[in-house]
């Protein structure tokens, strides 16, 4: 039993910060974080703490940890103020596993092609700073995290996320 979702969005608000996030007009640092923020906190509420009281196992496409790299690393937010909003609005809710699919961002970019959101919009040094951050975070929870080179067969890539996700399923 498996609920998939995604950040931001996954709920009605969730969904209407997604687009303002991904498509609307320039946003403050400041207030970027706190869309995130809040579209985290009521995809907690309608969806993952539910589904996890009822059973079920979650796989969220992003999550706190995208946070920190895009908010923090990226945009040089204060890490320590990062960690604290994050753990208030998911009451230190933490994943058993985190797979981060690591590609240099201008091989990632080029993957897009033409349509590119807010985010993939900024430069190369910018996507440089967050996979930097994904990298350290990882780095420094090896047990937690999982480092996949994106750009092997999408075969192989599948094959080694099972590896690490069967045993938590048993």
């Amino acid at each position: 039993l498996v609920v998939l979702t995604h950040e931001p969005g996954g709920t009605p608000l969730g969904n209407k910060l997604r687009r303002w996030l991904k498509w609307g007009g320039r946003l403050t640092p400041e207030t970027e974080l706190l869309f995130m923020l809040a579209a985290r906190s009521q995809l907690l509420a309608e969806i993952v703490r539910p589904a996890l009281d009822e059973g079920f196992h979650v796989i969220c496409d992003r999550y706190c940890y995208s946070t920190i790299a895009y908010q923090g690393y990226g945009r040089g937010m204060d890490l320590t103020l990062l960690n604290k909003l994050n753990k208030f609005v998911t009451d230190g809710l933490q994943p058993d596993l985190v797979v981060f699919l690591d590609i240099d961002p201008k091989s990632g970019l080029a993957r897009k092609g033409s349509r590119k959101d807010r985010f993939e919009k900024e430069d190369e040094a910018f996507h440089q700073k967050v996979r930097e951050g994904y990298i350290k975070m990882a780095t420094d929870d090896p047990k937690r995290w999982l480092i996949i080179d994106a750009s092997l067969p999408k075969k192989e890539i599948k094959e080694r996320i099972w590896k690490r996700v069967k045993p938590l399923l048993d």
